[in-house]
């Protein structure tokens, strides 16, 4: 396991102690379950964005589309 140093406002220092004390967890816990968080959702993401971008699918007219699902 790694060890890397960050700053951050006092602002969100006071937030992470209460979520931390809330959640009866060390800060280091709830930083590394909110970096895990937000890289599965950046990962998400990502995948998202890469099919948005593929040019062979298929670009859908809302009109259209409403029509056949309510059809």
């Amino acid at each position: 396991m790694s060890q890397i140093t960050a700053r951050i406002l006092d602002e969100l220092l006071a937030l992470l102690d209460q979520a931390a004390a809330e959640l009866r967890r060390t800060r280091a816990e709830v930083i590394r379950q909110a970096v895990e968080y937000y890289l599965e959702d950046y990962e998400d993401l990502a995948s998202s964005i890469a099919v948005l971008k593929d040019p062979s699918d298929a670009v859908l007219e809302w009109g259209e589309v409403r029509e056949r699902l309510l059809a």
